[in-house]
């Protein structure tokens, strides 16, 4: 294979573009003598000759006119490679790995992935469903750059391996069957249902934020049943079955919630926590020193965007209570 050497081709492309080595030897701060052993390296290297005499110049072959065709398509390739190494190194162009549980992606992610495509087209995010254990392995690994978890269950801050970006706190509402003696009490607090029975996991993320929102509150809440799917859940509430912690994030109507079904049906009442309102907390993980590199700075700072709008854009539930104010409670995770 012939050696096609760039910087001796842009040689052989300025003297075709000027017509002498003189020329194209002060445009390029070159000597017309180096000039000269440039393209005769280049001849030799290609196995053609690229010059002819022409009086008391030079002139072109054929096969310099043929090798610079292929050239000219050569330095447009590189322009685009340049252009897009540039949107790259500016956070523009790339690709951008998230690993996330799965109420953040329809919730934050996919907004942030919304606006991404509408700013820059050319930055690629691809999203992989995971809970944070096997979220913060991948991350760990390299087959993620970011991570979202709940805070409970996330590695500390002073985790060497990992930065931590708090996006949300998301609050937690009650939901009661629709007949409930407290679906309309003013003022709700949850310790007014310690005594009711409780719909949550039986393992896992969500049964400890759960208990832990419970025995904040100063009860153990008594389980009557376990699910993990919020359709599930609703739809147990809906029958009377119990009550539960409903995350305002995987709330019926709202994007990472059941939309439609038994779970967005009607016999449920969502209630604000007054007083002891409980959260959890959404944060951000990128491998440490890594959270600067460009893209993954865009996406961060467009989930930052997402989570911002979410918590301006809450509306109250269905029974028109509206969120507290002062500062709620808050519990791990």
């Amino acid at each position: 294979m012939a050696d096609w050497d760039i910087k001796k081709l842009r040689i052989l492309r300025t003297l075709h573009e000027l017509g002498t080595v003189t020329a194209t030897a002060e445009a390029l701060h070159l000597t017309p003598s180096a000039v000269s052993q440039q393209l005769t390296g280049l001849a030799k290297a290609l196995g053609v000759p690229l010059l002819e005499a022409h009086g008391r110049r030079v002139r072109l072959t054929d096969a310099a006119h043929l090798v610079l065709r292929h050239a000219d398509v050569v330095f447009a390739q590189l322009e685009r490679a340049d252009a897009e190494l540039l949107g790259y190194l500016r956070g523009e162009a790339g690709r951008v790995r998230i690993g996330a549980f799965s109420t953040a992606i329809p919730a934050l992610v996919v907004p942030a992935v919304r606006e991404l495509r509408r700013t820059h087209p050319s930055l690629t995010v691809s999203v992989r469903e995971a809970e944070a254990e096997a979220a913060y392995e991948l991350l760990a690994e390299g087959s993620v750059d970011l991570a979202l978890s709940l805070a409970a269950h996330a590695p500390t801050p002073r985790d060497p391996r990992f930065s931590r970006l708090e996006l949300l706190a998301d609050p937690l509402d009650v939901a009661l069957p629709a007949g409930h003696p407290l679906a309309a009490e003013p003022g709700l607090r949850l310790a007014d249902l310690a005594g009711e029975p409780w719909i949550f996991g039986s393992s896992g993320p969500w049964s400890q934020i759960t208990t832990t929102a419970c025995e904040n509150a100063g009860f153990v809440p008594e389980q009557a049943h376990a699910a993990a799917d919020w359709n599930a859940i609703w739809a147990m509430v809906a029958a009377g079955m119990g009550v539960a912690l409903v995350p305002r994030m995987a709330r019926p109507g709202e994007a990472g919630g059941p939309a439609r079904g038994p779970a967005g049906g009607p016999g449920v009442v969502l209630r604000v926590l007054h007083a002891d309102q409980p959260r959890r907390h959404v944060v951000a993980a990128a491998r440490r020193g890594s959270e600067g590199a460009p893209g993954l700075s865009r996406v961060l700072a467009a989930l930052q965007q997402a989570a911002a709008a979410r918590a301006g854009a809450r509306t109250a539930p269905a029974d028109g209570d509206a969120p507290p104010d002062g500062p709620p409670t808050v519990q791990s995770g």
